[in-house]
């Protein structure tokens, strides 16, 4: 090797054959060229000949010199010609131990470090050193030294991964081999990356060979960026972006893409100052976010470049209805406050305008993954019809109990229900609050932690049948189911046993709670061996595609085996980042894990002497010198053609013009179009503003007053006889209260608009046609708004204990049998409309042997007091057969138009004070049921 010199030889010996070139140059310059021909008469031969001998003329010296030149090169390539070859300071004899980091931190770069492996190699071959290569991104491997060789075919074959390196699992067998060969050399070509710390025990154990100076490094600049933990937020859908120092660049665009690898939409990031991790957002319709599959870094071709999504990461709409009436819809107070808090995080929720008449409908219209109806009694066969389409097609329907549903019941539960609930201190019931039992193998809750505080005082029971235990995803200790689920058709049937507030079990303020809707949101749009209770299992999903180390889709390699439906790790050399399962229920296994950061590796702390990756590498000239001898010989070819004649240059002048004008039409030609961008898809327009309908004027002076209502029957004398009533009411509230009501109205259910009015009276008479569904709905809307409607049936004198339902009770139970009402009992003696103006014992009107019924109250507490009313919110019916209009109606004089049935001269101010709690109530609330309240009240009893 020429020391001097940034060249060596392989075959050095073959450079004596340069000794030869001056006798070969002796040989060819005594060769005459070929003679030249002229033709000519022959007088001028006689003439031109010359009688003295003369002899031949050399070879142009400058053509020796080209085919020397040939000849050199020749001798040159044959002797192995290598450009900058590797010269350590302290050249090692021993065998040569190649480590190749060959992860994704390796793509920027992965065709420089193959050039510096084969360098090594090379000049492992030059000096006759066994060789071992191992690629540390590989699977672990017992290593075996073999000639250069094959240890080249064995470095060409080593393919980039799209996962880490796992540097610590080679380290048992690197000591076996260090422990052989003590005098090996060992090259690691570093991509100077950390991910998760485990790399400290294969760090230290290099450190050694660096100590005995075994070791080199060759490493280029820890530059790379990855992404992380894409999630689709609320607002915008976000993936953390990560570098490993502030050296890196500190800015860039990642680029959203679908399943066809069609651009969505960029989103640009920066990293501030020392950040080593920023968030890249991209603001997108929800329909777009749902349609991103791919997320990556612009410009960078790295597999942790790119962050795949699947259905896990879809953002699926979920629409809430509840039972509850307007004025429990503030924080803390409504149903929905805990669901809406629990699925907000990772869904859009999407609730129904206030005063809709069709709430369900309206939500199912917007494309919903997920409906969940708290406390929802019976639903119309419409309602019903729509909701059970719904499941079928592939939705999730989950329910939550309350008193509504415990008092109807209907085929979308995926268990029968017993009437009534289960209630601590009642029937059917326990002497404690009930735990919740530990989770099932079969359940979709299985692996999650059990809420040890978490207590149960009051449910809904499933009637016994042969598959409840199947149905059961979570119960009580004494085994009472609490989730009950069912598939039906393509979707997912859900019930929760108890309430969705904190009324029947503080279930919701546990965090069980959020991860248990979590697990049921993600049934949707599963394939149908999920979430059928006793037959969910683990599942196992092979790949369909994967990431190269580059980022680019492929086909699963051999070593690619399936993964569990709840994997959640960083991909491996077995779980490589990319698809796995069926595309209806496809799961992606990414890079990188939602926790891990990227770490630069403190290389200089090994004490080895760091080499760039960028520095001239070992160069094999040997093809080089031989195109340049190839082209001299071609030169020397034409030359000797020349100087022989057989070149004639008027023959190229004739052709000039042709083969000038057929490259100008050759260049003149258009080339082909450039590819055309795909042309980005506009993201589809948000659904416009729902229409309102506009406000007429008959609206804008109900609204100026407050005003009660009643509902015309069609009966003229029925009519008659509220419209007087509902009179006499406004006087006696005029002259005893600050309220200074307007006229009465009279209103017609289906037509008018009924949420102006906070009182509907509605006498009830038998006979007449049952108001339609849309009717009632409208009805439900109104009280669900925090209207209060009284129905009455003034059938109290005709009704016999024991006997059958009168005409007007049967006409009623019709009317509210597919209206959503909450359970009702007769009003108990402390509710609070008993006091909100004045102190009753009861409700009578012109009959004083009726029962009045109102929304049914929580349990009594361990003390024997129950609440004033339940859930904070306004009775949203009462129910009466004591004909309250009767008893309120006066004449033009003010006199009153009916008598009493009893003999209590004051039955007709006690029905009038009766009517005026009932307006307080419905105005106030139960104010009146604040402690403040207390001495005042007691003081008036004379307590």
């Amino acid at each position: 090797m020429l020391s001097s010199l940034p060249i060596a030889f392989s075959a050095p010996l073959a450079l004596i054959a340069l000794a030869v070139l001056p006798v070969l140059w002796l040989i060819l310059r005594v060769t005459p060229p070929r003679p030249k021909r002229i033709d000519f008469p022959p007088l001028k031969i006689m003439r031109d000949l010359i009688p003295q001998r003369e002899t031949p003329a050399h070879t142009p010296w400058w053509l020796l010199a080209l085919r020397m030149a040939v000849a050199a090169l020749a001798i040159l390539a044959v002797a192995g010609p290598v450009w900058n070859p590797v010269r350590d300071a302290a050249a090692l004899r021993g065998p040569l131990l190649l480590l190749v980091d060959n992860g994704f931190g390796a793509a920027t770069d992965w065709t420089e470090r193959q050039a510096i492996a084969e360098s090594r190699i090379a000049a492992a071959t030059r000096e006759g050193r066994p060789v071992a290569v191992v690629g540390l991104a590989e699977a672990p491997a017992e290593i075996a030294l073999s000639q250069p060789q094959g240890a080249l075919e064995r470095l060409r074959a080593l393919a980039l991964q799209p996962h880490a390196p796992d540097r610590g699992a080679h380290l048992q067998r690197l000591e076996a081999f260090w422990r052989a060969q003590p005098q090996a050399e060992t090259v690691w070509v570093a991509d100077g990356l950390g991910i998760g710390g485990g790399d400290a025990d294969f760090l230290a154990r290099l450190k050694q060979e660096a100590g005995a100076g075994h070791l080199s490094i060759h490493a280029g600049p820890a530059d790379q960026r990855a992404l992380t933990t894409p999630e689709n937020l609320a607002g915008a859908l976000t993936v953390k972006v990560l570098r490993p120092t502030v050296n890196a660049a500190a800015s860039g665009q990642v680029r959203a893409l679908d399943l066809k690898g069609l651009p969505l939409g960029d989103a640009p990031f920066v990293f501030g100052g020392n950040e080593l991790a920023t968030i890249a957002r991209l603001t997108l319709p929800i329909e777009v976010r749902n349609a991103v599959s791919r997320l990556e870094i612009t410009g960078e071709r790295s597999a942790g470049a790119v962050a795949l999504l699947d259905d896990r990461a879809k953002r699926r709409r979920i629409g809430i209805v509840s039972g509850a009436t307007a004025d429990t819809a503030q924080p803390l107070l409504s149903p929905t406050y805990y669901v809406s808090r629990a699925l907000s995080p990772f869904a859009e929720i999407r609730e129904p305008r206030s005063g809709s008449t069709d709430p369900v409908g309206e939500l199912l219209a917007q494309n919903l993954s997920v409906l969940v109806l708290a406390d929802i009694g019976a639903l119309d066969s419409d309602t019903a019809a729509k909701v059970s389409a719904f499941v079928e097609r592939g939705g999730v329907l989950l329910r939550f109990a309350g008193a509504r549903l415990a008092a109807s019941s209907d085929e979308l539960t995926p268990v029968r229900l017993r009437r009534g609930g289960r209630t601590l201190g009642g029937g059917l019931s326990w002497e404690t609050p009930r735990k919740l039992a530990p989770f099932t193998r079969e359940s979709p809750f299985f692996g999650s932690s059990l809420a040890e505080d978490v207590r149960v005082t009051r449910q809904i029971l499933a009637e016994p049948e042969p598959d409840l235990a199947r149905k059961t995803w979570a119960a009580l200790e004494d085994g009472t189911p609490v989730v009950t689920g069912e598939r039906r058709g393509d979707g997912v049937l859900a019930m929760v046993h108890v309430t969705a507030d904190t009324t029947w079990s503080n279930l919701p303020l546990s965090g069980l709670f959020v991860e248990m809707l979590r697990k049921v949101v993600a049934m949707s749009g599963t394939s149908a061996t999920e979430g059928q209770g006793g037959e969910v299992r683990v599942e196992t999903l092979s790949p369909t595609r994967v990431l190269d180390g580059q980022g680019a889709f492929r086909s699963p390699p051999a070593t690619a085996q399936p993964v569990a439906r709840n994997f959640a790790g960083r991909a491996t050399l077995a779980h490589p980042p990319g698809i796995y399962g069926p595309t209806d229920g496809a799961m992606a296994v990414n890079t990188l894990a939602p926790a891990d950061t990227l770490t630069a590796l403190d290389l200089a702390a090994l004490g080895a002497t760091v080499l760039p990756i960028d520095q001239p590498v070992a160069r094999d000239i040997r093809p080089q010198l031989l195109v340049l001898a190839l082209i001299l010989l071609v030169a020397d070819t034409l030359a000797t053609l020349w100087l022989g004649g057989r070149m004639n240059l008027a023959r190229f002048r004739r052709a000039a013009p042709a083969a000038l004008l057929l490259g100008f039409a050759l260049a003149t030609v258009p080339a082909p179009d450039a590819v055309r961008a795909q042309q980005q898809p506009a993201p589809p327009a948000p659904p416009a503003a729902e229409q309102r309908p506009p406000v007429t004027r008959d609206i804008v002076t109900a609204a100026s007053a407050t005003r009660l209502a009643y509902v015309v029957t069609g009966d003229r004398a029925v009519d008659d006889m509220s419209k007087a009533g509902m009179a006499g009411l406004n006087i006696v509230l005029g002259a005893r209260t600050a309220l200074e009501p307007g006229e009465a109205a009279g209103v017609d259910v289906a037509r008018d608009e009924l949420a102006t009015y906070p009182i509907l009276y509605w006498p009830v008479v038998a006979g007449r046609p049952i108001p339609a569904a849309e009717t009632l709905r409208k009805l439900e809307a109104y009280m669900k708004g925090g209207g209060l409607v009284i129905f009455d049936t003034r059938d109290a004198m005709s009704t016999r204990p024991g006997g059958g339902t009168t005409p007007e009770g049967d006409q009623l139970r019709r009317m509210l049998q597919t209206l959503d009402i909450p359970e009702l009992e007769p009003i108990p003696r402390d509710h609070v409309l008993t006091k909100t103006f004045y102190i009753l014992d009861g409700f009578i009107g012109r009959y004083d042997t009726g029962t009045t019924w109102v929304e049914v109250l929580p349990p009594a507490s361990e003390d024997g007091r129950r609440p004033a009313r339940a859930g904070d919110n306004v009775s949203p019916i009462v129910i009466t057969s004591n004909d309250l209009a009767a008893a309120w109606a006066v004449g033009r004089r003010g006199e009153a138009l009916v008598p009493m049935s009893g003999s209590d001269p004051r039955q007709r101010e006690m029905a009038l004070r009766a009517g005026v709690n009932l307006v307080m109530y419905a105005l106030t609330g139960n104010y009146k049921a604040d402690q403040v309240h207390v001495p005042a009240l007691l003081e008036r009893l004379g307590q």
